[in-house]
């Protein structure tokens, strides 16, 4: 391992070994912070627009104070951090697959969202958030940011998939309050498949592209925000 790369955590899990690592790169002259799940890249602190997008962008269509925000997928924490930077969030919760990812926030190993375990109104849940989908125990919320898969087409885990299809989307519209948003980034363009599956189940459906500078190519690269609310 390149002397310019410390690994700050490991942990296996069912899906393979995910690691924290800590690098300083060169092209754009700045320390970052990766998650890998074995070889792929989940997370860089280099290219966290999109995700802080996420946030925004769902927020920003929620009327109403005291709402209540889920996050699935904790990763380096770029969303859930963004979400509490909007007063009127009362609670929220993020499910994290991987104890591993919890326990590097709760010791403070990455530091641009640093605080985000302490705040009083967050809860860090070690789940499944799929699993979780079909929960009809559970109280309705006001949003849900979603940030696990690649993208609909590629997924981290096989059984993911099922998500991904109009029973499994009219599953979550289930959770959400009236008037309630659900939003998705992916690494992909947006999909006009996804985009109809989603048109099936909730209204107002967009799929925006967020663009960033991207020092690699020196040009400029973009995900998407998939946005839509509840009927």
């Amino acid at each position: 391992m390149s002397r310019r790369i410390e690994e700050l955590g490991w942990r296996w899990t069912p899906m393979g070994e995910i690691s924290l690592r800590r690098r300083f790169e060169p092209v754009a002259g700045v320390e970052v912070y990766e998650v890998k799940l074995d070889e792929e890249f989940l997370m860089s602190s280099l290219f966290p627009v999109a995700e802080i997008a996420l946030a925004d962008l769902a927020l920003a269509r929620v009327r109403g104070e005291d709402l209540s925000v889920v996050v699935g997928g904790l990763g380096l924490g770029y969303t859930a951090a963004a979400a509490l930077k909007d007063p009127r969030v009362g609670e929220l919760t993020v499910v994290e697959y991987t104890k591993a990812v919890i326990d590097w926030h709760r010791e403070g190993l990455i530091p641009d969202t640093a605080g985000l375990a302490e705040d009083e109104r967050v809860d860090l849940v070690c789940d499944d958030f799929f699993a979780r989908i079909g929960d009809s125990g559970t109280d309705p919320v006001d949003v849900v940011l979603l940030d696990i898969d690649h993208s609909p087409r590629h997924v981290l885990h096989r059984p993911h998939t099922a998500f991904y299809t109009v029973e499994g989307l009219r599953a979550l519209s289930r959770q959400l309050s009236e008037g309630g948003v659900f939003a998705m980034w992916s690494d992909d363009p947006p999909e006009e498949e996804f985009s109809a599956l989603l048109r099936e189940v909730f209204c107002d459906v967009e799929a925006q592209r967020v663009w960033f500078d991207n020092p690699f190519t020196g040009g400029r690269s973009s995900n998407t925000v998939y946005l839509a609310s509840r009927r």
